[in-house]
Order: structure tokens, then C-alpha cells, then sequence
């Protein structure tokens, strides 16, 4: 009786106007996940000047979410598969908005980054729910495209209004009052989601291996942590063991489910190269964009002087050029096709971070704003024709997994880009020669961190202050050019690779009479 009619209730969304409305509830949980991962990079000076976390702490406070939402994605989006996405999803964000609450209120650096892995568990129930209901909710190609697309583009505004809020939050509030926004967020999507949302599952999904699990989570948290570490500290023996734990955990893994007759994940997807293309492509520019995207907000704080509000507004075009390219980028790709849209969207960011190798002290904003409208535009368009490509090439029971693969991808390429490019900015900074007559506790507050910097030459007279100050943030400057360099390379590399594995690939058509797609 209750199968029958959650059934009819699910087709009444699917056929009316509650599609929309459900579609609507589901941005709400992009916008969750969105505001929170922007709102920490304008909200590290006041965390570094409270906690007062070591260098490689503050990177932990900013990777460690992806570290454990990559690690664990595939899992939570087979298990939605199972026991149901809707039920999976409400259940993420009431974990998510509580674990918001241990957040704000972290006392040390070492809860905060327990605080940040946790949220990353709650996290990874979210995002390949509210993808996987899309490919549910939404049969036709065209409005599926549409939908993807919004769901993009609210992703990005929520990368927008994330720095704008918390901007405000910071200049009138406490650092923490960042992470409470998510509490009203979170309360109007469990109330409303419960009445609007249809309930979808894979009908026949097998059980849920928990080994499987395990050795997901395993392998790509130790894999993850040797890259972050071998690129921060060089090769020790540690990182070698998590290096090789990593490996054979995941070969393990991909093993196992070839072998399983339910598996966690179906490597066959992978036979598709429109799907791999697909992934590699968000992999890889997320990479390129994130340990940037991480730093620019330091940037723009504490080398050019900016406060937090003026900060997030100087960071918008990038989400309104992604806003704008996410909802027309599915016509676009339809009009020309994937491949181009794919590889032209991903070469314009690697131009636009190549503008960025310039960067100075006394960089204008006109060459910033600009620079980030392109980095927007062409991200808009590559991550929602692939977010569509991938949806596209699964069967709606699998809806789940596939989601979470292309949000694995992400939050890993996010991870890397932080341990790799933040490690170049870091390696780079930690270099610079202090003023003579320094004194050693303030030299060595001041190579920690930027952050750290500015906090600690209130010690000083003025003189010596302005002194050591201008050193950090040349040597600042200096760290974000060099990753700008590698991010550009990064990036133009993956748009010649995207052109070659993404040809042939078209977005699918309606099923509708010609006379239905008449405008």
C-alpha cells in the first residue's frame, strides 16, 4: 500500500509542475554544500589570529572535508541507491546542519579539524542525492539538461553568496556565525524536502558491501594524504607506507567489484569513454582551479587589504559567469557539441589563470574581475555539459553511483589541487628571509603562515612591522604566481585531452514530437 503509493506520488512530480518545485528543494542542499566550502577561505585570517593552527594544520582545516567526502561519495551514493535518495538526503542534512554547530564552536585547531571531517561525512550524503533525484525526477533529455543546469548554476551562487554573507558575518559577528548560516538552510530543506520530494531507489540493488566500503574510504583518504604529504614534505617512509596501503586498497576495491554480483560500483561504467572523458575532465580542472580558489581570498585580505565583505563582492564574477554559462550550456552543446563546449570552456580558464601569473601586490582590479569572469564562464560550461554527459550515459538505477563518481571526482581534484597548489604557495612562502634583528618567536610565527604574519608584527615597532610584513607578502605573491602557472598548464593540458576522449560524444535528444520542440 505504501509502495503503491509513494510510486503515484513519484510519477506526480514527475509529470506536473512538482518537478520544479522538487527540483527547487534540491538546490537548497547544492547551496548548503556550496556556501560552507567558500565561506572557510574568507573566514582562515580569523581562525589562523583565534586558533593560531601550525601551517600544515591550516591546510587540514581546508582539505580535510574533501579528503573524507572523496573517500566515502561512492558509498553514500550506492547506499541511496538502496535504501533510498530522498531518505539519504534528509538524513545528510540533519547531520550537517548539527555538525555545523560543532564547527563554529571548534577551541583548538585540532577539534576544528575533527569538525571538518565530520561535516565531510554528513557532506557526502548530499551531493550525489540531489544528482542522482535529478536523473530520476527529470525523463526528459532536454529538461534534464535545464535541470542540471540550474543545479550548477546554484551551486556556483551559492560559491557567490557564501563570501557575501560571510563576508558580512565576519565584520559583525564572530568567526563561527559563518558555518550557523547553514542552520536556516538546512531547516527549510528537511521541511519542505519531506513533503516534496519523491522517494527513488534502485529496485533491485543487492546488499551493501561494508568491506567494499571500508576499502574505498581506506584507499583514498592514505592515497590523498601521500600526494598532500609527499608534495609538502618530500618523500618519508610514512608517506610510502600511506602510498602503498592507498594502491592496494583501491586495486582491491576495483577488484572486489568486479567480482561482486551487487557491486558498491560498476567499473563497466568506465568502458564508456564519454563518461571517463567526462570524469577525468572534472578531475582535473577542479585540480587546476582549487589551491588557487583557496588562496585568492587570503589574497585579496591580507596582501591587498580588502575587508571581508569587499573581498566577496571582488569574487562574484566568477559565480556569475558560471551562473550564466550553467543554464545555456546545455543548449550550447546541443548546438555545437560536446566536445567543443567541453575543451573551449576548460582552455578559457587556463587562460584566464595564466592572466593571473602576473599577479602583484598592486594588481588592479579590472585584470582580477575580468580574469575571474572567464575562470567562471568557461567552468560553467565544462562542469554542466560533464555533470550531463555523466547522468546521461548510466541507466536511472545506477543514478546514484554515477552520481558519485563525477562528485568523487570533484572533491578529490579539490583535495589534490589544495595538497599540491597550496603546497607550491606554502613551499614558496616559508622561503622568504626575514628582516635582520627579527626576533626568532616572531620569525617563526611569520613562516607559518601569512596569517600568522600579520598577527604576530603587532609585536614590533612600526618600522620593523612594515618591513617584515612586505617580505611575507612578496613571498605570498610570489607562492600564488607559481600555482597560477601550474593551474594554467593544469587546465590547457585537460582541454586538449578533453577535445580528443569527448569526440563523438552528444548530449541525448528529447523523445518529443519535432513539432514539441518547435520554439
Amino acid at each position: 500500500m505504501t509502495s503503491t503509493h509513494q510510486r503515484a506520488s513519484g510519477a506526480d512530480v514527475e509529470r506536473g509542475p512538482g518537478r520544479w518545485l522538487a527540483l527547487a528543494v534540491l538546490v537548497l542542499a547544492v547551496l548548503l554544500v556550496a556556501v560552507d566550502a567558500t565561506v572557510l577561505g574568507l573566514a582562515t585570517p580569523y581562525i589562523s589570529e583565534d586558533l593560531k593552527p601550525s601551517g600544515t594544520q591550516l591546510l587540514w582545516i581546508g582539505d580535510v572535508y574533501s579528503f573524507v567526502i572523496a573517500g566515502l561519495l561512492v558509498s553514500m551514493g550506492s547506499l541511496g541507491d538502496r535504501i533510498g535518495r530522498k531518505k539519504l538526503l534528509l538524513t545528510g542534512a540533519v547531520a550537517f546542519g548539527a555538525v555545523s554547530v560543532l564547527n563554529a564552536y571548534a577551541t583548538s585547531p585540532e577539534l576544528m579539524i575533527l569538525a571538518r571531517a565530520l561535516l565531510g561525512v554528513a557532506g557526502a550524503t548530499l551531493m550525489p542525492s540531489t544528482l542522482a533525484l535529478i536523473r530520476n525526477i527529470f525523463h526528459d533529455p532536454r529538461e534534464r539538461s535545464l535541470a542540471v543546469g540550474i543545479w550548477g548554476a546554484m551551486a556556483s551562487a551559492g560559491a557567490a553568496v557564501g563570501p557575501v554573507v560571510g563576508g558580512f558575518l565576519l565584520e559583525h559577528f564572530w568567526w563561527g556565525s559563518v558555518f550557523l548560516i547553514n542552520l536556516p538552510v538546512m531547516a527549510v530543506l528537511v521541511l519542505v524536502g519531506i513533503k516534496l520530494l519523491p522517494e527513488s531507489k534502485n529496485p533491485a540493488p543487492g546488499p551493501w558491501d561494508l568491506v567494499s566500503v571500508a576499502l574505498s574510504l581506506i584507499g583514498m583518504i592514505a592515497v590523498v594524504y601521500a600526494i598532500k604529504e609527499a608534495a609538502a614534505h618530500g618523500l618519508r617512509w610514512d608517506v610510502v607506507v600511506a602510498a602503498v596501503i592507498g594502491a592496494a586498497a583501491l586495486t582491491w576495491f576495483v577488484r572486489r567489484q568486479l567480482t561482486l554480483p551487487a557491486p558498491l560500483l560498476d567499473m563497466r561504467l568506465f568502458r564508456n569513454r564519454g563518461f571517463s572523458g567526462a570524469v577525468l575532465a572534472d578531475l582535473l580542472t577542479v585540480l587546476g582551479l582549487s589551491g588557487l580558489v583557496f588562496f585568492l581570498s587570503q589574497f585579496l585580505q591580507l596582501v591587498q587589504g580588502r575587508r571581508p565583505f569587499e573581498a566577496g563582492l571582488a569574487e562574484l564574477p566568477a559565480a556569475v559567469g558560471a551562473v550564466g554559462a550553467g543554464l545555456i550550456a546545455g543548449m550550447v552543446a546541443r548546438r555545437f557539441s560536446v566536445r567543443v563546449v567541453v575543451a573551449g570552456g576548460l582552455a578559457a580558464v587556463g587562460l584566464a589563470l595564466a592572466a593571473l601569473t602576473g599577479l602583484s601586490e598592486h594588481t588592479g582590479y579590472p585584470l582580477l574581475g575580468a580574469s575571474l569572469l572567464v575562470v567562471g564562464i568557461g567552468a560553467g560550461f565544462s562542469f554542466t555539459v560533464t555533470a550531463d554527459v555523466i547522468l546521461s550515459s548510466v541507466p536511472k538505477e545506477q543514478a546514484g553511483a554515477a552520481s558519485a563518481v563525477s562528485e568523487t571526482a570533484y572533491e578529490l581534484g579539490a583535495a589534490l589541487g589544495i595538497a599540491l597548489l597550496g603546497s607550491i604557495v606554502t613551499g614558496v612562502y616559508r622561503d622568504f628571509t626575514a628582516p635582520a634583528g627579527t626576533p626568532p618567536d616572531v620569525a617563526s610565527a611569520s613562516h607559518e603562515s601569512l596569517g600568522g604574519a600579520v598577527e604576530s608584527v603587532t609585536a614590533l615597532p612600526p618600522h620593523e612591522a612594515d618591513a617584515l610584513l612586505a617580505a611575507a607578502r612578496t613571498a605570498f605573491v610570489d607562492g600564488l604566481s607559481l600555482a597560477a602557472t601550474v593551474g594554467a598548464a593544469v587546465l590547457l593540458a585537460t582541454a586538449v585531452a578533453a577535445w580528443f576522449l569527448l569526440k563523438g560524444q552528444k548530449l541525448e535528444e528529447s523523445p518529443l514530437p519535432p513539432e514539441a520542440d518547435a520554439p
